[in-house]
């Protein structure tokens, strides 16, 4: 009796029946979903340490903000997704906009939240409506795959295996040095573990790679103790006049970086929702996801905390699609997925023990699989596939998003126009391409 109580109270919050699920069922897919997606707290502090943020301070806060916005997504739109900071847009903040932009990462983390209010306030007015309706589906097939070409790519180059040569401007690394070694072991053993299904498995690549990273002695024990002081670094951190105070060169870059912080992260979320609430039942008979607006200011709501906890924009997971493999139907799914990250930020500081050999293996695999969408490309038609094509090669080869982003809207908006196919109502369409025209011009004469 005393657990019937606890079990009834969330049989009613979350509709286990009526979603055909159960208590149990939603626990087992939480903890999946969690397992599939546990490699985020040594990913993204490898890469937003490159940017000069602390990397333990960095661990906590990406579990933090994962625990408080997957549970928030279960506790407030009900349906089985889990967030962390977002692979793609954390490789943009360290490398794009912190590193050649030279935006100090205090102020980068003010364009964060800002693009989270941006958003938040895009949503409850319904101007995403209008943003989702102009660009069209192959685009945000490209993006996606794009983002993870760039992805794989800095993990090949973190992991020694692809190199400056003045020459060609990239080539094989000496793959017996010990960084390249290493990470491909653990790209052979992720690979195996994933070809078996093993739930977990680059989770487990990247800690085995560490382990024999540290018999080899490749690894470096930072002399920085386990505290509060570890764990808040990065907190409260960002620089919000700072944002506004940028000029100069920065004047329109400004812009630029919110944009591509807010369009992404719309474009990650639209296609993983898709993915994981079709896969889940969820969607109606109109193909409609029901609570959409719940789920969008959900999102918005757990950039703008993540930003405030020390970390880029927080992005709902495909991984998500494992725990809904698993049976989760209902919101309880996301929240025991956002309770195991809670419990795993007090061991965050040890992050900084896993080196960029251990995470290169996950970020070219996640690369690799950011590369389905591609599959929806009508490549036989040129006014999607050459857009596309634009947005996929200059996202890796600029190491930017932004640029893949302007050269795929205003090729696509530029081709319509000379086919002859525009109407009225894209006129949306042509403003943003125009934009684009204007920051290709600015960028020229800068």
């Amino acid at each position: 009796m005393i657990g019937a109580a606890p079990a009834g109270a969330l049989e009613r919050y979350f509709a286990l029946s009526a979603r055909g699920t159960s208590a149990r069922t939603e626990v087992l897919a939480g903890a999946t979903t969690f397992l599939t997606m546990a490699y985020i707290v040594l990913v993204n502090p490898a890469i937003l340490g490159q940017a000069g943020m602390p990397v333990a301070a960095v661990a906590a806060a990406t579990c933090f903000a994962a625990a408080f916005a997957s549970i928030l997504m279960g506790l407030v739109a009900n349906v089985p997704l889990a967030l962390a900071p977002g692979m793609g847009l954390n490789a943009y903040f360290s490398f794009t906009v912190v590193q050649q932009m030279g935006i100090p990462w205090p102020i980068a983390l003010g364009c964060v939240l800002i693009s989270g209010i941006a958003f938040l306030l895009l949503t409850l007015t319904g101007i995403r409506q209008l943003i989702v309706a102009v660009i069209p589906t192959h685009l945000f097939a490209a993006v996606a795959g794009g983002i993870g070409l760039f992805i794989g790519f800095i993990g090949l180059k973190n992991a020694g295996i692809v190199v400056a040569n003045p020459a060609t401007f990239v080539s094989l690394g000496t793959l017996s040095e010990p960084s390249a070694a290493l990470a491909l072991f653990g790209l052979l053993l992720i690979g195996v573990l994933s070809v078996w299904n093993v739930r977990g498995a680059m989770l487990i690549g990247i800690v085995a790679t560490t382990l024999v990273a540290w018999m080899f002695g490749q690894v470096t024990v930072a002399s920085e103790p386990y505290s509060l002081a570890a764990l808040i670094g990065t907190a409260f951190k960002l620089d919000i006049p700072g944002v506004f105070g940028l000029g100069g060169s920065h004047g329109l870059g400004l812009l630029e970086v919110l944009f591509v912080f807010l369009f992404v992260d719309l474009f990650d979320n639209i296609g993983t929702l898709v993915a994981v609430t079709k896969r889940a039942g969820l969607m109606d008979a109109a193909g409609r996801i029901p609570g959409l607006n719940r789920i969008l200011i959900t999102d918005a709501v757990s950039t703008i905390v993540g930003s405030v906890a020390g970390t880029s924009t927080v992005t709902s997971y495909v991984e998500s699609a494992a725990g809904v493999q698993a049976g989760g139907r209902t919101g309880l799914t996301a929240v025991v997925t956002g309770i195991l990250f809670l419990l795993t930020m007090f061991v965050a500081p040890y992050a900084q023990l896993v080196p960029l050999a251990a995470t290169a293996p996950a970020l070219i695999v996640v690369g690799g699989l950011m590369l389905l969408p591609l599959t929806e490309v009508p490549w036989e038609d040129p006014l999607s596939a050459i857009p596309a094509f634009l947005t996929v090669a200059l996202i890796p080869l600029t190491f930017s998003i932004a640029n893949g982003l302007a050269f795929g809207i205003t090729a696509h908006a530029i081709l319509k126009l000379m086919r002859g196919t525009a109407t009225r109502a894209d006129w949306f369409l042509f403003i943003l391409a125009g934009l684009f025209v204007v920051r290709f011009a600015w960028m020229g004469a800068a």
